[in-house]
């Protein structure tokens, strides 16, 4: 899975406004349709308590956080699945990100422009929905009409066929009737049968929910709605003002950001919320270095063992790879530093085999 998060929705839901709230990088926008054309890109520090909780606990050099890749991308409209709009770039675009953040415009105002003239969450999600469906079944049916054809004169095709063809017919069924990939094939092995067909609708989702500033802190009915869809789906929901992230976005300093929040009775901004989520969703954890020179935050998959988290910081570290050092920060936290956390006995010697923890701080011993 790409590891990056694709910003997409229906023109003018204030998808431009996000990303360039959420990277501090600003995006072209307009109120009028197909204001961004080419994606826009942006790299994200992903926001991390437990960092700054190490770093006042063992002071570095230098701080470096983990970081995630947002793509904001041209807006979709009915008809996308046949070219409408900008629909062709659009689903190229999509297909290449690993998660997909799904702003949804949840807010009442005469003064911008609905593509459909009409606020209704529900219809927008609805319309996006199938215009993914729609180029997914194209796919799908492609794929299903050559496998048929090369299964009537390859043995080895055939075999392949006894599995493929039973989830193409229930992928075709699901799709025309608008419903996405994910819904019919929760299987890992089904998923890996069907991974060189880069479906759409397979992707996760996560509903980004645009609301005025009167709405945070409190669902309107246009959220309401949301949150009922993305229950269905299994996906998850973050509620943001995106004209209030983007005046916490223009301010200078940290301290100046933390006020604002506290003015607008706030603990954290919403598209922090929304990096997290991405990051979680795309499958990835931190695990972290720590010491006078550097504190660092690492990314790694969910799942991965010792070795391979080395070859994260050097190929060489993973190629030499020897033994892990291993503490978790909640350690660190409990005791304040790091000699008493050896004192305690809490740091350990891992091996190869050892599956890294999110929160985890690591030294490596290794030997090229």
């Amino acid at each position: 899975m790409a590891l990056n998060c694709g910003i997409v929705g229906l023109p003018n839901v204030g998808k431009s406004t996000i990303f360039s709230a959420v990277t501090s990088a600003p995006a072209e926008a307009a109120n009028y349709p197909f204001c961004t054309i080419d994606p826009n890109i942006g790299i994200v520090s992903v926001p991390d308590k437990r960092l700054d909780r190490i770093v006042e606990l063992i002071p570095p050099a230098k701080v470096i956080p983990a970081t995630v890749e947002f793509v904001d991308i041209a807006g979709l409209v009915k008809g996308a699945s046949q070219g409408e709009g900008l629909g062709n770039r659009f689903l190229a675009s999509i297909r290449e990100v690993g998660v997909i953040a799904h702003v949804v415009r949840c807010f009442d105002d005469p003064d911008i422009i609905h593509v459909s003239n009409r606020i209704d969450p529900a219809g927008d999600i609805e319309t996006i929905d199938i215009e993914l469906a729609l180029a997914d079944l194209e796919t799908v049916t492609k794929r299903y009409d050559k496998a048929s054809r090369m299964g009537r004169v390859d043995k080895e095709v055939q075999k392949e066929n006894a599995l493929l063809l039973p989830i193409l017919e229930r992928l075709k069924e699901a799709l025309e009737d608008g419903r996405s990939a994910r819904s019919v094939v929760t299987d890992e092995d089904e998923a890996k049968l069907i991974s060189d067909l880069h479906l759409i609708t397979m992707k996760p989702v996560i509903y980004v929910c645009n609301v005025d500033e009167g709405a945070i802190g409190e669902d309107n009915a246009y959220v309401q709605t949301v949150r009922e869809i993305a229950a269905r789906d299994g996906s998850q929901v973050v509620v943001i003002c995106g004209k209030l992230e983007s005046e916490i976005a223009a301010l200078d300093t940290a301290e100046e950001k933390r006020e604002f929040l506290e003015a607008a009775g706030l603990e954290e901004s919403g598209l922090d919320n929304l990096i997290r989520s991405a990051y979680s969703t795309l499958g990835l954890r931190t695990f972290f270095t720590a010491g006078s020179d550097e504190d660092r935050a690492w990314t790694f998959h969910a799942g991965d063992k010792a070795p391979r988290c080395a070859g994260v910081i050097h190929t060489d570290f993973e190629k030499g790879f020897i033994r892990a050092e291993v503490y978790n920060c909640e350690d660190l936290f409990h005791y304040g530093s790091e000699q008493k956390v050896k004192e305690a006995g809490r740091l350990r010697l891992e091996g190869k085999d050892y599956v890294v923890q999110d929160g985890d701080i690591m030294h490596f011993r290794f030997n090229v």
